[in-house]
């Protein structure tokens, strides 16, 4: 079910995220990576497929994705690019 951007903003401080930035794609993608971090994001315009494990979603306006810590997938962005808002909580180290 989509959301707005006040419920988004809400979620990420509920669970702990810090303020989100705005990112913007251009048509296209990107191959296999991972992050050292979990990024919650907003899709504000456009739409971005992630493909993990070999199974692919597609996110459009209004559409939350959240990405585990270290979690391999590919990005896909649609013919007109993607817009989102994106947070990243960053891992606790364990020193």
């Amino acid at each position: 079910m989509p959301i707005d951007r006040t419920t988004f903003e809400t979620l990420l401080k509920e669970e702990g995220f810090p303020e989100p930035v705005l990112v913007e794609c251009e048509a296209g993608g990107l191959g296999p990576h991972c992050h050292d971090f979990e990024p919650m994001a907003l899709v504000l315009d456009g739409e971005i497929a992630i493909q993990i494990n070999g199974k692919t979603t597609i996110y459009r306006s209004g559409d939350v994705f959240h990405l585990e810590p270290n979690q391999l997938h590919s990005e896909r962005y649609g013919v007109e690019g993607v817009r989102y808002l994106a947070s990243r909580k960053r891992l606790k180290r364990l020193d």
